[in-house]
């Protein structure tokens, strides 16, 4: 029996984290991976039961990972980035969701014939979206600044908003159930979780925040003291008061993300991992309990539903909260277009469906497979088509065909001056004015400064930045770098050149292969190439053929230099180092430093593609 929960848990997980690369790689939203095999390993072949697996700590296991979640997700919300979109965020978690609490409800009483408690209680849950499926979206929509920031804040914020709405519905449904519950008391439930959430999460953070701030937790238990905080504020709180305890730890968020002086770094990364492995499993869970035989049952109800809630409430919903603000109607169209419901409609849902059943509520069994249907139609819809639509409306930040060049020496003017030559935006940073002027000079777009400091944060410009090249003479700015902008860039597309200091003495590199990847190798660092620079060499753009080879390309450079750069036909950069990038083919351009060949003049601009 052991062996066999065992073997279970390690499936969902490693499912999980296979669904999570899967949709990295085809840019495909995660959740769509994870529903599908929690609904092939539940409903479909029958090998996972959550409910017989976990048993009575299944919903508890569920409430306190969607709580981890929604403290990871408000950590992130700083007031100073809403930037004037503050009313717009209180109207769509207000008048918005109200309104879509009311369309959501009425087509869920007229297309599937819910009572209007169920109804109710179904808009309650569906008004919510989720910021587990939102900031991924985000990330592969790429929209304009004010949109992502909306959508992000709206996601967060409604969270708790709509968990809290589900309750009071609930608790209705419930003192209709149970006769000698009092009505005054459904209002007295809500009153008390919205005022012990808010007491318990504001009274957590600032005690936490002040043992940061003053350095009385080691950085070694900074993670799990944070973690032991939102598990112990999350249990509190709901003891307290019913279904408080999702405020509570996303008012801590947002009062530990603006206070000054709390160092977050470390929490958020961590933090994020966590997120990313619980949302994985839960939605593989959650979507392994429908009941399949249930929504078939109700027919092309689901449908209208979904378009109700779709084309019906998500319109009516930004029209109102965004009239007056200032926003451009294309980013008021697809602040409309992009609405997915995510793991708290999911996880609420199914907890409230299983207590409603068990009070003998009749159309309870239809409100888990309802809810799920319309998280993945508006799941599917906006992955499948938000990013064209953002294309299209011309609300979409550009590909990312930036480099972000530490080095304004000689050889980072070259290489920037190169790759905007093949299309690329170049930004070439750097600490020493005089370097920095003379890459002015020479046309590219620069940054004078420390490209890890606040003043980096706030200046420099990174829409359509996805690659880093530090290569500065200093190995600690670059390593800084490297971890720095890992996060942003991913690790995949952040390269460190070797500085003399790190090429003298083995052993002695600071950029950690884990943060960045070499160019050039372990024999040809900064100090060669400049070398070869003040020698005549020259950066070279050599485009490959069926009848120019990398082969030949190879015996035409031999010893005159070092490849440094690659970009395929898809337009990706890769950095040329040990065991960095696949083996170029045709259509890919070559970009290196090479010495010209007897007879060539040294002066001569590099042949351009």
């Amino acid at each position: 029996m052991n062996e066999n929960i065992l073997l279970a848990l390690a499936s969902i997980v490693v499912a999980g984290v296979a669904a999570q690369w899967v949709a990295w790689r085809t840019q495909i939203p995660a959740i769509v991976f994870l529903l599908l095999l929690g609904i092939v390993a539940g409903p479909g072949l029958g090998w996972l039961d959550p409910d017989h697996l976990f048993g009575p700590v299944l919903f508890p296991m569920v409430s306190l990972a969607v709580a981890l979640i929604l403290f990871e997700g408000s950590l992130t919300l700083r007031l100073s980035e809403l930037r004037g979109m503050s009313t717009v965020v209180l109207r769509l978690v207000s008048i918005g969701a109200l309104l879509t609490w009311a369309v959501a409800a009425s087509a869920a009483r007229m297309f599937v014939d819910l009572d209007w408690g169920l109804a109710a209680l179904f808009g309650a849950l569906v008004m919510v979206t989720g910021p587990t499926v939102i900031v991924p979206l985000l990330r592969f929509v790429r929209p304009s600044d004010k949109v992502a920031t909306v959508l992000r804040w709206e996601g967060i914020v409604i969270d708790p908003i709509g968990a809290l709405a589900a309750v009071l519905v609930y608790q209705f449904l419930v003192s209709r159930a149970l006769p000698d519950l009092p009505a005054w008391s459904v209002l007295w439930v809500f009153v008390k979780a919205v005022a012990v959430g808010f007491a318990a999460g504001w009274i957590a953070a600032e005690a936490l925040g002040r043992m940061l701030r003053r350095y009385l937790v080691p950085d070694y238990l900074d993670n799990v003291i944070v973690l032991a905080f939102v598990v112990g504020v999350f249990t509190a709180a709901n003891m307290l008061a019913h279904e408080a305890g999702l405020l509570a730890v996303t008012v801590m968020g947002m009062r530990l993300a603006n206070m000054k002086g709390v160092p977050l770094e470390n929490i958020l990364s961590f933090k994020e991992t966590l997120t990313l492995l619980l949302i994985s499993v839960l939605f593989i869970v959650l979507a392994a309990r429908l009941d399949v035989g249930r929504l078939t049952e109700v027919g092309k109800g689901v449908v209208l539903v979904f378009m109700a809630i779709q084309f019906v409430a998500q319109p009516l919903k930004v029209w109102a909260s965004t009239w007056g603000s200032g926003l451009r109607w294309q980013e008021k169209v697809l602040i409309a277009w992009i609405g997915p419901r995510g793991i708290v409609a999911a996880a609420v849902s199914a907890l409230f469906a299983l207590r409603l059943r068990e009070l003998g509520h009749p159309g309870a069994e239809v409100l888990v497979p309802l809810t799920f249907s319309v998280i993945i139609g508006t799941v599917l819809f906006a992955g499948g088509t938000a990013r064209l639509a953002a294309q299209r409306l011309g609300v979409a930040e550009p590909q990312a065909r930036g480099v972000l060049i530490v080095g304004a020496h000689r050889l980072g003017r070259e290489l920037g001056l190169a790759l905007t030559r093949l299309g690329f935006r170049a930004i070439v940073a750097d600490t020493d004015y005089a370097l920095v002027r003379e890459a002015r000079m020479a046309g590219l777009e620069t940054f004078f400064g420390n490209v890890v400091s606040k003043e980096a944060d706030r200046r420099l410009d990174l829409v359509g930045v996805g690659y880093l090249l530090a290569m500065s003479p200093y190995p600690e700015l670059n390593a800084l770098a490297a971890v720095r902008y890992r996060r942003e860039f991913g690790r995949g597309n952040v390269y460190v050149l070797l500085t003399p200091d790190e090429m003298a003495k083995e052993g002695q590199q600071v950029a950690d292969r884990r943060y960045a990847r070499l160019i050039g190798g372990q024999e040809t660092g900064l100090a060669e190439l400049l070398a070869l620079l003040e020698r005549g060499a020259k950066v070279y753009t050599t485009r490959l053929s069926e009848a120019f080879s990398l082969d030949a390309y190879q015996e035409q450079f031999a010893g005159r230099g070092q490849l440094l750069l690659a970009i395929d036909p898809k337009g990706r950069l890769h950095g040329m180092g040990p065991g960095n990038a696949p083996r170029p083919g045709p259509d890919w351009y070559l970009l290196g430093v090479y010495l010209p060949q007897e007879g060539e003049r040294s002066e001569s601009p590099p042949a351009s593609p």
